[in-house]
Protein backbone atom coordinates (compact mmCIF):
# COMPACT_ATOMS: atom_id res chain seq x y z
CA UNK A 1 0.00 0.00 0.00
CA UNK A 2 3.06 2.45 1.36
CA UNK A 3 4.55 2.01 -2.54
CA UNK A 4 1.00 2.33 -4.35
CA UNK A 5 0.73 4.93 -2.54
CA UNK A 6 3.96 6.79 -3.36
CA UNK A 7 3.82 5.78 -6.83
CA UNK A 8 0.65 7.39 -7.00
CA UNK A 9 2.21 10.84 -5.14
CA UNK A 10 5.26 10.78 -7.86
CA UNK A 11 2.32 10.65 -10.69
CA UNK A 12 0.07 13.07 -9.21
CA UNK A 13 3.47 15.18 -9.05
CA UNK A 14 4.04 15.08 -12.51
CA UNK A 15 1.32 15.93 -13.69
CA UNK A 16 1.14 18.80 -11.71
CA UNK A 17 4.47 20.19 -13.14
CA UNK A 18 2.61 18.72 -16.11
CA UNK A 19 -0.03 21.13 -16.06
CA UNK A 20 2.23 24.10 -14.49
CA UNK A 21 4.37 23.86 -18.00
CA UNK A 22 1.82 23.99 -19.86
CA UNK A 23 -0.12 27.40 -18.33
CA UNK A 24 3.31 29.07 -18.43
CA UNK A 25 4.20 27.91 -21.70
CA UNK A 26 0.48 29.42 -22.64
CA UNK A 27 1.17 32.38 -20.60
CA UNK A 28 4.44 33.02 -22.58
CA UNK A 29 2.95 32.55 -26.17
CA UNK A 30 3.70 35.78 -28.01
CA UNK A 31 1.23 37.39 -30.30
CA UNK A 32 1.14 36.14 -33.42
CA UNK A 33 -0.19 37.17 -37.01
CA UNK A 34 -2.86 33.95 -36.99
CA UNK A 35 -4.26 36.71 -34.37
CA UNK A 36 -6.73 38.93 -37.23
CA UNK A 37 -6.36 41.59 -35.32
CA UNK A 38 -2.21 41.12 -34.96
CA UNK A 39 -1.86 41.04 -38.45
CA UNK A 40 -4.31 44.11 -39.06
CA UNK A 41 -2.47 46.54 -36.45
CA UNK A 42 1.23 45.06 -38.01
CA UNK A 43 -0.22 46.23 -41.35
CA UNK A 44 -1.77 49.44 -40.27
CA UNK A 45 1.87 50.43 -38.59
CA UNK A 46 3.35 49.33 -41.84
CA UNK A 47 1.58 51.55 -43.98
CA UNK A 48 0.88 54.70 -41.73
CA UNK A 49 4.46 54.71 -40.02
CA UNK A 50 6.63 52.78 -42.24
CA UNK A 51 7.26 50.37 -39.85
CA UNK A 52 8.67 46.90 -41.37
CA UNK A 53 6.57 44.10 -40.88
CA UNK A 54 8.93 41.68 -40.00
CA UNK A 55 10.58 43.46 -37.45
CA UNK A 56 6.80 43.79 -35.87
CA UNK A 57 6.24 40.26 -35.73
CA UNK A 58 9.74 39.72 -34.00
CA UNK A 59 8.38 42.49 -31.17
CA UNK A 60 5.00 40.75 -30.56
CA UNK A 61 6.44 37.15 -31.31
CA UNK A 62 7.88 38.62 -27.55
CA UNK A 63 4.88 40.10 -26.06
CA UNK A 64 3.00 38.37 -23.42
CA UNK A 65 -1.11 37.94 -22.61
CA UNK A 66 -1.19 39.13 -18.92
CA UNK A 67 -4.54 37.91 -17.58
CA UNK A 68 -3.27 39.91 -14.14
CA UNK A 69 -3.58 43.15 -16.18
CA UNK A 70 -6.91 42.37 -17.02
CA UNK A 71 -8.25 41.66 -13.40
CA UNK A 72 -6.23 45.18 -12.47
CA UNK A 73 -8.31 46.68 -15.29
CA UNK A 74 -11.42 45.50 -13.67
CA UNK A 75 -11.15 46.90 -10.22
CA UNK A 76 -9.17 50.27 -9.74
CA UNK A 77 -9.18 51.39 -6.66
CA UNK A 78 -10.87 54.63 -7.61
CA UNK A 79 -14.03 52.31 -8.31
CA UNK A 80 -13.95 49.99 -5.68
CA UNK A 81 -12.76 52.18 -2.51
CA UNK A 82 -14.81 55.35 -0.73
CA UNK A 83 -12.89 58.57 -0.44
CA UNK A 84 -12.28 58.01 3.68
CA UNK A 85 -10.55 54.47 2.22
CA UNK A 86 -8.61 56.13 -0.89
CA UNK A 87 -7.05 58.95 1.17
CA UNK A 88 -5.66 56.88 3.39
CA UNK A 89 -3.37 55.62 0.33
CA UNK A 90 -2.09 58.64 -0.12
CA UNK A 91 -1.81 61.50 2.79
CA UNK A 92 0.41 59.45 4.87
CA UNK A 93 3.32 61.04 7.07
CA UNK A 94 6.01 58.91 4.38
CA UNK A 95 4.47 60.24 1.50
CA UNK A 96 4.03 63.93 2.47
CA UNK A 97 7.71 63.81 3.78
CA UNK A 98 8.94 62.27 0.53
CA UNK A 99 7.46 64.67 -1.04
CA UNK A 100 9.06 67.79 1.22
CA UNK A 101 12.59 66.23 0.23
CA UNK A 102 11.75 65.99 -3.37
CA UNK A 103 10.75 69.46 -3.42
CA UNK A 104 13.77 70.21 -1.47
CA UNK A 105 15.96 68.49 -4.19
CA UNK A 106 14.76 70.00 -6.75
CA UNK A 107 13.75 73.07 -6.12
CA UNK A 108 15.92 75.00 -8.82
CA UNK A 109 13.98 72.47 -11.71
CA UNK A 110 11.03 73.17 -9.73
CA UNK A 111 11.35 77.35 -9.59
CA UNK A 112 11.87 77.42 -13.57
CA UNK A 113 8.90 75.37 -14.24
CA UNK A 114 6.53 76.79 -12.15
CA UNK A 115 7.87 79.88 -13.95
CA UNK A 116 7.88 78.84 -17.56
CA UNK A 117 4.46 77.45 -17.20
CA UNK A 118 3.02 78.64 -14.52
CA UNK A 119 1.93 75.96 -12.39
CA UNK A 120 2.55 75.59 -8.94
CA UNK A 121 4.66 73.28 -7.63
CA UNK A 122 3.15 71.89 -5.20
CA UNK A 123 0.71 70.26 -7.37
CA UNK A 124 3.73 68.62 -9.80
CA UNK A 125 5.32 67.60 -6.41
CA UNK A 126 2.07 65.53 -5.88
CA UNK A 127 1.34 64.29 -8.57
CA UNK A 128 4.60 62.72 -8.80
CA UNK A 129 4.16 61.80 -5.54
CA UNK A 130 0.61 60.21 -5.96
CA UNK A 131 1.84 58.38 -9.37
CA UNK A 132 5.64 56.65 -7.95
CA UNK A 133 6.33 58.00 -4.60
CA UNK A 134 8.84 60.02 -6.29
CA UNK A 135 10.12 57.59 -8.57
CA UNK A 136 10.71 55.11 -5.69
CA UNK A 137 7.77 52.99 -7.74
CA UNK A 138 7.29 52.97 -11.71
CA UNK A 139 6.02 50.14 -12.43
CA UNK A 140 6.77 46.59 -13.22
CA UNK A 141 4.82 45.48 -16.00
CA UNK A 142 6.52 45.46 -19.29
CA UNK A 143 4.63 48.02 -21.21
CA UNK A 144 4.37 46.22 -24.57
CA UNK A 145 2.92 43.01 -22.86
CA UNK A 146 0.26 45.98 -21.08
CA UNK A 147 -0.76 47.78 -24.01
CA UNK A 148 -0.98 44.54 -26.31
CA UNK A 149 -3.27 42.52 -23.82
CA UNK A 150 -5.46 45.65 -23.79
CA UNK A 151 -5.59 46.15 -27.26
CA UNK A 152 -6.25 42.65 -28.26
CA UNK A 153 -7.77 40.79 -25.24
CA UNK A 154 -9.69 43.56 -23.60
CA UNK A 155 -12.96 44.14 -25.78
CA UNK A 156 -14.08 46.95 -23.72
CA UNK A 157 -11.32 49.72 -24.11
CA UNK A 158 -9.78 47.72 -27.26
CA UNK A 159 -9.91 51.05 -29.43
CA UNK A 160 -7.92 52.89 -27.21
CA UNK A 161 -5.30 50.91 -26.18
CA UNK A 162 -4.81 50.00 -29.79
CA UNK A 163 -4.59 53.64 -30.32
CA UNK A 164 -2.16 53.35 -27.31
CA UNK A 165 0.01 50.74 -28.41
CA UNK A 166 0.31 52.58 -31.53
CA UNK A 167 1.73 55.81 -30.20
CA UNK A 168 4.01 53.38 -28.09
CA UNK A 169 5.70 51.74 -30.86
CA UNK A 170 5.98 55.53 -32.67
CA UNK A 171 7.55 56.98 -29.12
CA UNK A 172 10.09 53.85 -28.76
CA UNK A 173 10.91 54.55 -31.83
CA UNK A 174 11.17 58.75 -32.08
CA UNK A 175 13.03 58.39 -28.16
CA UNK A 176 15.03 55.21 -28.82
CA UNK A 177 13.17 53.44 -25.93
CA UNK A 178 13.69 49.13 -25.72
CA UNK A 179 10.23 48.99 -27.02
CA UNK A 180 10.32 45.35 -25.14
CA UNK A 181 12.08 45.75 -21.58
CA UNK A 182 10.52 48.48 -20.69
CA UNK A 183 8.44 48.48 -17.88
CA UNK A 184 5.66 50.30 -16.65
CA UNK A 185 2.16 50.50 -15.62
CA UNK A 186 -0.72 47.75 -15.91
CA UNK A 187 -1.75 50.57 -18.01
CA UNK A 188 0.61 51.17 -20.19
CA UNK A 189 2.10 54.45 -18.18
CA UNK A 190 5.44 54.98 -18.30
CA UNK A 191 8.18 57.31 -16.00
CA UNK A 192 8.15 59.37 -12.85
CA UNK A 193 4.83 61.01 -13.69
CA UNK A 194 3.04 57.79 -15.55
CA UNK A 195 2.44 59.11 -19.33
CA UNK A 196 0.87 56.90 -21.21
CA UNK A 197 2.38 56.63 -24.79
CA UNK A 198 0.02 59.45 -26.30
CA UNK A 199 0.95 62.08 -23.24
CA UNK A 200 4.28 61.64 -23.65
CA UNK A 201 4.72 62.39 -27.11
CA UNK A 202 2.26 65.16 -26.52
CA UNK A 203 3.21 66.61 -23.32
CA UNK A 204 6.46 65.53 -22.12
CA UNK A 205 9.31 68.10 -22.73
CA UNK A 206 13.09 68.12 -22.99
CA UNK A 207 13.51 70.40 -20.06
CA UNK A 208 17.09 70.06 -19.73
CA UNK A 209 17.60 70.51 -23.39
CA UNK A 210 19.93 67.70 -23.90
CA UNK A 211 18.46 66.37 -26.73
CA UNK A 212 15.94 63.83 -25.30
CA UNK A 213 12.82 63.95 -23.16
CA UNK A 214 13.78 61.26 -20.54
CA UNK A 215 10.54 60.73 -18.19
CA UNK A 216 12.67 57.97 -16.15
CA UNK A 217 16.37 59.62 -15.18
CA UNK A 218 16.09 63.39 -15.99
CA UNK A 219 14.59 65.17 -13.14
CA UNK A 220 14.08 68.31 -14.91
CA UNK A 221 12.70 66.31 -17.83
CA UNK A 222 9.47 65.20 -15.36
CA UNK A 223 9.00 68.28 -13.56
CA UNK A 224 8.73 70.38 -17.02
CA UNK A 225 7.07 67.69 -18.15
CA UNK A 226 4.12 67.21 -15.58
CA UNK A 227 4.24 71.26 -15.84
CA UNK A 228 3.41 71.37 -19.58
CA UNK A 229 0.93 69.07 -18.90
CA UNK A 230 -0.88 71.07 -16.38
CA UNK A 231 -0.24 74.10 -18.78
CA UNK A 232 -2.13 72.41 -21.83
CA UNK A 233 -5.20 71.42 -19.82
CA UNK A 234 -6.22 75.21 -18.42
CA UNK A 235 -4.08 75.20 -14.58
CA UNK A 236 -4.12 78.60 -13.77
CA UNK A 237 -1.30 79.74 -11.48
CA UNK A 238 -2.40 80.84 -7.86
CA UNK A 239 -5.87 80.16 -8.28
CA UNK A 240 -7.77 78.03 -6.09
CA UNK A 241 -8.69 74.31 -6.18
CA UNK A 242 -11.24 73.37 -4.04
CA UNK A 243 -12.90 74.57 -0.81
CA UNK A 244 -15.55 73.05 1.99
CA UNK A 245 -19.20 73.87 1.65
CA UNK A 246 -22.25 73.63 3.95
CA UNK A 247 -25.24 72.69 2.33
CA UNK A 248 -29.18 72.88 3.45
CA UNK A 249 -32.11 72.45 2.33
CA UNK A 250 -32.83 70.44 -1.10
CA UNK A 251 -31.55 72.75 -3.60
CA UNK A 252 -28.26 71.39 -3.82
CA UNK A 253 -28.91 68.15 -5.05
CA UNK A 254 -29.59 68.68 -8.42
CA UNK A 255 -26.35 70.51 -8.25
CA UNK A 256 -24.96 67.28 -7.71
CA UNK A 257 -25.55 65.84 -10.85
CA UNK A 258 -24.23 68.00 -12.76
CA UNK A 259 -20.98 66.75 -12.51
CA UNK A 260 -17.62 68.30 -11.22
CA UNK A 261 -16.51 70.15 -14.05
CA UNK A 262 -17.19 73.71 -12.81
CA UNK A 263 -20.30 74.98 -13.84
CA UNK A 264 -22.38 77.51 -11.70
CA UNK A 265 -20.62 80.80 -10.04
CA UNK A 266 -20.68 80.72 -6.73
CA UNK A 267 -23.26 83.96 -5.95
CA UNK A 268 -26.03 81.35 -7.67
CA UNK A 269 -24.83 78.17 -6.08
CA UNK A 270 -25.33 80.39 -2.75
CA UNK A 271 -29.09 80.38 -3.73
CA UNK A 272 -29.18 76.60 -4.04
CA UNK A 273 -28.42 76.58 -0.05
CA UNK A 274 -24.01 75.53 -0.98
CA UNK A 275 -21.96 78.00 1.18
CA UNK A 276 -18.18 77.75 1.03
CA UNK A 277 -16.49 77.54 4.25
CA UNK A 278 -14.33 79.99 3.60
CA UNK A 279 -14.80 83.98 1.60
CA UNK A 280 -14.71 83.14 -2.03
CA UNK A 281 -15.66 85.43 -5.03
CA UNK A 282 -19.31 85.32 -5.99
CA UNK A 283 -18.06 85.21 -9.59
CA UNK A 284 -16.03 82.29 -9.32
CA UNK A 285 -17.58 79.07 -11.42
CA UNK A 286 -17.79 76.06 -9.17
CA UNK A 287 -19.20 72.48 -9.44
CA UNK A 288 -20.45 70.34 -5.81
CA UNK A 289 -18.74 67.72 -4.91
CA UNK A 290 -19.82 64.85 -2.69
CA UNK A 291 -17.13 62.44 -0.97
CA UNK A 292 -18.19 59.25 1.75
CA UNK A 293 -16.50 59.76 4.92
CA UNK A 294 -17.03 57.42 7.25
CA UNK A 295 -20.10 59.13 9.74
CA UNK A 296 -21.61 60.10 5.70
CA UNK A 297 -20.62 62.80 3.07
CA UNK A 298 -18.58 65.92 3.20
CA UNK A 299 -19.08 68.44 0.79
CA UNK A 300 -16.72 70.51 -1.94
CA UNK A 301 -16.79 73.33 -4.29
CA UNK A 302 -14.33 72.56 -6.89
CA UNK A 303 -12.96 74.98 -9.14
CA UNK A 304 -11.29 75.17 -12.73
CA UNK A 305 -7.62 73.72 -11.25
CA UNK A 306 -9.59 70.94 -9.75
CA UNK A 307 -10.87 70.15 -13.01
CA UNK A 308 -7.52 70.62 -14.42
CA UNK A 309 -5.72 67.67 -12.04
CA UNK A 310 -8.90 64.85 -13.41
CA UNK A 311 -7.57 65.73 -17.51
CA UNK A 312 -4.12 63.55 -15.69
CA UNK A 313 -6.34 60.81 -14.06
CA UNK A 314 -10.83 61.28 -14.41
CA UNK A 315 -11.22 60.42 -10.82
CA UNK A 316 -12.79 62.72 -8.72
CA UNK A 317 -10.98 61.05 -5.58
CA UNK A 318 -7.51 60.84 -7.38
CA UNK A 319 -8.08 64.72 -8.04
CA UNK A 320 -9.14 65.06 -3.99
CA UNK A 321 -6.03 63.34 -3.02
CA UNK A 322 -3.33 64.81 -5.53
CA UNK A 323 -4.87 68.35 -4.22
CA UNK A 324 -4.94 67.67 -0.26
CA UNK A 325 -1.60 66.07 -0.68
CA UNK A 326 -0.03 69.09 -2.53
CA UNK A 327 -1.48 71.21 0.36
CA UNK A 328 0.33 69.14 3.37
CA UNK A 329 3.21 69.18 1.16
CA UNK A 330 3.24 72.31 0.10
CA UNK A 331 2.64 73.56 4.50
CA UNK A 332 5.65 71.17 5.42
CA UNK A 333 7.57 73.07 2.74
CA UNK A 334 7.34 76.13 3.93
CA UNK A 335 7.90 75.13 7.32
CA UNK A 336 11.03 73.89 6.96
CA UNK A 337 14.35 75.46 7.51
CA UNK A 338 15.26 74.93 4.20
CA UNK A 339 12.41 77.10 3.04
CA UNK A 340 14.15 79.84 4.66
CA UNK A 341 17.74 80.02 3.76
Amino acid sequence: MQLQALKAGILSSLLLVAVATSVSAVAAAGFTTDQPQVQAFINMMVDKHGFEEEQLVRVFEQAQHREDILELMRKPAEKRLEWYEYRKIFLTPARIEGGVNFWKENADSLLKASAAFAVDPQIIVAIIGVETRYGSNTGRHRVLDALSTLAFDYPPRSEFFTGELEQYLILAREENIDVVETTGSYAGAMGYGQFIPSSYRNYAVDFDADGKRDLWNSKMDIIGSVANYFKQHGWILDAPVAVRAAVEGDDYLPVLELGYEPNTVLDALRHDGITPLKPMPDELVAALLSLEQQDGPEYWLVFNNFYTITRYNHSPLYAMAAYQLSEEIREAYEQSPHFSE
